[in-house]
């Protein structure tokens, strides 16, 4: 069941329009440059994380993210008066999709990263997202794949490999990839969850449970494992700054708006294309490698994503 497709609703207009601002449709021109803008700045959480993390361990600079996301989301909510759950069952299921979303799957990235992990490893191990979550949205939710959905999906693999295939380096030592897989399941089985389960709470209440959530799991595990000092450079300070804005408050908002919106299956399928932007994006700030084959790459990403496309069944 796709507890987010659009329904045609049978209620009148003025019972429409009483409806919460958080769920009226927005402008269509607008809502149509949701996915590009998410891809764009989901992107950039490699860059940041390559700004910040020499600066900080990766729990630290994860606390950090969350308490700040959380004051400023607190704001906010408090200043719109946005629409708080009081139902404890509801808030328990938002608490569980941050700490998948955020927590695990941000905490595997970061510390996969600071412990030596290529980037484009990485990202290459975390681009199987797509296939997990259509694989579980199949058997949990019960969304339909198409065939040609399945064969666009394997094709984005191909040419994500492509496109960071000079930049994996495995080391041989298969203890480093817990914290990849951890990432990996926690953004598969997070997306999920914040569909099946979080779809009708006020986004702005949701960020405030979520990230304070985040923060009080986080103090205790940075105050255990790492002991280093946080260097307070203007790099790290952007990079927070980004990862606080940008990433935590805009980029996790589309996200959650677009499994609103939109199926599982539909927007994992956007993932795939953030590698090949983060890469072109370390092109242009760092001049990393991009070549003929990296380049074939994203072209066959962007023809599988067009592919694994739902179509529109009238």
């Amino acid at each position: 069941m796709d507890y987010l497709a659009p329904r045609v609703s049978s209620m009148p207009p003025s019972a429409d329009a009483a409806a919460p601002a958080q769920l009226r449709p927005a402008p269509h021109a607008l809502t149509a440059a949701f996915p590009a803008l998410f891809v764009l700045l989901w992107s950039t959480g490699f860059i940041a994380a390559k700004y910040g993390l020499p600066h900080a361990p990766p729990l630290t600079f994860l606390l950090y993210r969350f308490a700040l996301v959380a004051a400023l989301m607190s704001v906010v909510a408090v200043a719109s008066r946005a629409t708080w759950p009081h139902d404890m069952r509801a808030i328990g299921h938002v608490i569980v999709a941050g700490l998948l979303v955020h927590g695990l799957y941000l905490g595997g990235v970061f510390v996969a990263m600071a412990g030596g992990m290529a980037a484009g490893t990485i990202s290459m191990l975390v681009g199987l997202q797509p296939v997990v979550t259509v694989l579980l949205a199949r058997v949990w939710l019960g969304e339909r794949v198409r065939l040609r959905q399945w064969i666009g999906l394997l094709l984005g693999f191909v040419g994500l490999w492509l496109v960071v295939r000079h930049k994996i380096a495995f080391t041989g030592d298969f203890a480093g990839l817990t914290p990849a897989a951890i990432a990996l399941l926690g953004i598969s089985i997070g997306t999920l969850y914040q569909k099946r389960f979080g779809s009708h709470v006020d986004l702005r209440a949701a960020a405030v449970i979520q990230f304070s959530a985040c923060s009080l799991a986080y103090c205790p595990l940075a105050l255990v494992f790492e002991s280093q000092t946080v260097d307070w450079t203007p790099a790290f300070g952007f990079a927070l700054g980004w990862s606080v804005l940008v990433l935590s408050v805009g980029a996790i908002s589309l996200l959650f708006w677009l499994l609103r919106h939109g199926a599982a299956a539909r927007v994992a399928r956007l993932f795939y294309l953030v590698p090949p932007v983060t890469a072109l994006l370390a092109y242009l700030l760092f001049g990393e490698r991009l070549d003929f084959i990296a380049i074939a790459g994203m072209a066959l990403i962007t023809g599988a994503v067009a592919l694994a496309r739902p179509q529109v069944i009238r």
